[in-house]
């Protein structure tokens, strides 16, 4: 059996991802790696520690669903000792950035900002419609629960890199992502990213395309977090039979 870490195992993917490994054929639950307390029980021989050393001495692959300051401690442990990482961790710096690629050179890892098969599909309809669409306006809506701390989130970033990609363009040079005031007319390059917070909303992301007399709005919505853990369990089956390198989600499901 391959045995898994996971690093944000008291978040609410964490939870479910304990929840699915304990009851997994192919994979066994090894080790958790906690910042304060873990509020729940778990099997007998299941490592609970606030190492990363430990916790990469005790398994084959890691899940990470944390937040950048740990998956940062998780990456320059791996440096020393490899493993098989799949990170969909959101909100990195860029020098968090280059430690993923720097990893990735001495094991296989795989970053998605969002591990459900639908985004993963929407991201190249997004770059085809960009591409192919050319006057037409973009605009990029996502809705959060009021908990989440990053915004504009990973994944509708993505969704603007994959945009910006077929138009050619460097996202970080066309994005907005607020406007009040006399700001003028929209430019004809620029794409918006604006994000909504409230309630329970597990995520739903929109990518319009509007032109005078039509447009055309792409939409993502997950239902439950489960989509999240189970993509992450699809992806840490995938990874542990590659080579080192550095993979998303489309990789795994060959799209």
């Amino acid at each position: 059996m391959v045995k898994v870490g996971i690093v944000g195992s008291t978040g609410r993917v964490g939870n479910l991802l304990i929840d699915s490994l304990l009851i997994d054929t192919d994979l066994t639950l090894s080790t958790v790696h906690v910042w304060g307390e873990l509020k729940r029980a778990l099997p007998a021989g299941v490592l609970v520690t606030n190492s990363m050393k430990a916790l990469l001495e005790n398994c084959d692959v890691v899940i990470d669903f944390s937040a950048p300051e740990a998956t940062q401690e998780l990456l320059e442990a791996a440096l020393k000792n490899p493993k098989a990482l799949v990170i969909a961790t959101t909100g990195f710096t860029a020098h968090q950035q280059n430690l993923l690629k720097e990893a990735s050179q001495e094991m296989p890892v795989l970053y998605a900002s969002n591990m459900s098969a639908g985004i993963a599909l929407l991201k190249q309809l997004v770059e085809k419609v960009a591409a192919t669409l050319k006057d037409f306006d973009i605009e990029i809506v996502e809705q959060h629960h009021r908990h989440k701390v990053d915004a504009p989130s990973g994944t509708a970033l993505t969704l603007g890199e994959f945009a910006a990609k077929g138009r050619g363009l460097d996202l970080d040079v066309v994005r907005v992502s607020g406007r009040d005031g006399q700001i003028g007319a929209r430019s004809k390059d620029e794409i918006a990213v604006m994000a909504l917070r409230g309630g329970d909303i597990v995520g739903r992301h929109t990518v319009g395309f509007y032109n005078d007399g039509e447009f055309l709005e792409l939409n993502h919505t997950a239902t439950s977090r489960e989509t999240f853990s189970k993509g992450a369990i699809r992806a840490a089956k995938w990874l542990i039979n590659q080579e080192s390198g550095f993979y998303s989600i489309n990789d795994c499901l060959g799209i």
